[in-house]
């Protein structure tokens, strides 16, 4: 995996959404909009957050929202066109920031030229092959993704497949993107991973491939596959279902298992991102939503924030027609129409980050659970070199709480910079504390 990963937080916008762009269909003004510069204004914003990479949602050619491409060659003009994609480009290398693409190669849009042949040539026609069919003879019809009608699954055993994806890999690559989200990657064979990357490794070596997973093994299809990351679901449930039903004994057990996947891969951590309901949502009592983000900056992994997250943006995600639309607001146009009550959250979200950068060995560190109760949690991690070890105390309960071991120093708290407030190694009622404390 590229070294340049180790260093890297991600602010993960969904372009469509976040420029105000229309997603149930063609935007209604023909012709080229050129929203996408709307992102160039927030670069200063994440850089001073404290991140420097834009984990980016679809941006290509589609129907509606993005996940139903139509030429993923080509800048969806809801969004603007290359000369856009060029500008957002070089804003960001100015800055050091890190640019990935989403990726849809698991299905297409069924306006996509390649399904349109398809569905006019029948099954068994050299048109035919590029989609996945269901069925035998007349009876058979186009695979379709998680029974949306309108999203048709690729056939990933065809070679041709294959070629298309590694081309357009290697091109957006070649135009200066660092990397790839792979949407879907549950539900592509990692079989086929090994047939595109190779190609695009060779020409591309520091680029950074991450998959999304929902649901299977994420070690096997890591190693399987040949792809550097997976995004990291489990840990993301564990840690706002555990502060949410106050039962900390989810985490710790959920912490095992990420340890576990540190012998294989580096995890892409979150607690928020453009599928999911929004992390001030899910924790219930607003005093612990900057739990999660301590737990995730503590941690090993690739973190990202979800953008807005760190102004503490509400928004339920419902699994109807426009239930993602909660989560996957407009913005203003720059920075300045914030709402001023979420720069609080903002400030907690640099100290936290802030912290990370000073630790940069925290990235790959196991670490390990020293304390677990339903309300109360200890975590440990030390530097590799034995020079430095860092304690995380949560406390979701309504009086202080003092760990039964020695801790150390206390070098950052929530809520308040004054990290010498309250009793030495204690964290107060429904805060958390980092403490710094020799190896041994």
């Amino acid at each position: 995996m590229p070294d340049w990963v180790d260093h890297a937080i991600w602010w993960h916008a969904y372009p469509l959404g976040f420029t105000g762009a229309p997603v149930d269909g063609p935007d209604p003004d023909p012709g080229v909009r050129h929203r996408l510069g709307r992102l160039t204004e927030w670069l200063d914003y994440v850089v001073e957050l404290g991140c420097n990479g834009l984990l980016l949602g679809p941006v290509f050619a589609s129907q509606t929202h993005g996940y139903d491409t139509l030429d993923h060659l080509a800048i969806d003009p809801r969004l603007g066109d290359d000369a856009d994609w060029d500008a957002l480009v070089a804003a960001a290398r100015e800055r050091g920031v890190r640019l990935v693409l989403d990726g849809v190669f698991n299905h297409v849009g069924r306006g996509h030229p390649r399904v349109r042949a398809a569905l006019a040539a029948g099954p068994g026609t050299e048109a035919g092959r590029w989609v996945k069919w269901v069925g035998d003879g007349d009876a058979a019809v186009p695979a379709v993704f998680e029974g949306h009608d309108q999203l048709v699954v690729l056939d990933h055993d065809q070679p041709e497949v294959a070629r298309h994806v590694a081309d357009v890999m290697s091109h957006w690559l070649a135009r200066g993107a660092d990397g790839w989200r792979l949407d879907a990657a549950y539900a592509v064979p990692p079989e086929f991973w090994q047939s595109v990357l190779p190609e695009v490794r060779a020409q591309h070596p520091q680029a950074w491939v991450l998959g999304e997973m929902i649901h299977g093994d994420y070690a096997e299809y890591v190693t399987q596959s040949g792809i550097d990351s997976v995004t990291q679901y489990e840990l993301w449930k564990a840690i706002w279902s555990s502060l949410a039903d106050r039962n900390f004994f989810e985490l710790a057990w959920a912490l095992d298992r990420h340890r576990a996947f540190l012998e294989v891969f580096l995890p892409q951590t979150f607690v928020g991102n453009h599928d999911v309901t929004r992390i001030a949502d899910q924790v219930g009592d607003v005093r612990h939503v900057t739990h999660a983000l301590a737990v995730l900056m503590f941690v090993a992994g690739t973190p990202s924030v979800y953008a807005g997250d760190e102004q503490g943006f509400r928004g339920v995600k419902e699994e109807r027609f426009g239930g993602d639309d909660a989560i996957r607001p407009e913005f203003p146009p720059g920075p300045h129409g914030l709402a001023p009550e979420g720069w609080a959250l903002y400030r907690e979200h640099q100290r936290l980050i802030g912290f990370r950068r000073r630790h940069p060995w925290l990235v790959r560190a196991a670490g390990r659970t020293l304390e677990v109760a339903n309300e109360r949690l200890v975590l440990e991690s030390s530097a590799p070199d034995g020079s430095e070890r860092l304690v995380l105390v949560l406390n979701l309960a309504d009086e202080p709480f003092t760990p039964q071991g020695p801790v150390g120093e206390r070098v950052l708290r929530s809520g308040d910079l004054d990290v010498a407030e309250g009793a030495p190694g204690s964290a107060p009622p429904h805060a958390w504390a980092v403490f710094r404390g020799s190896a041994g």
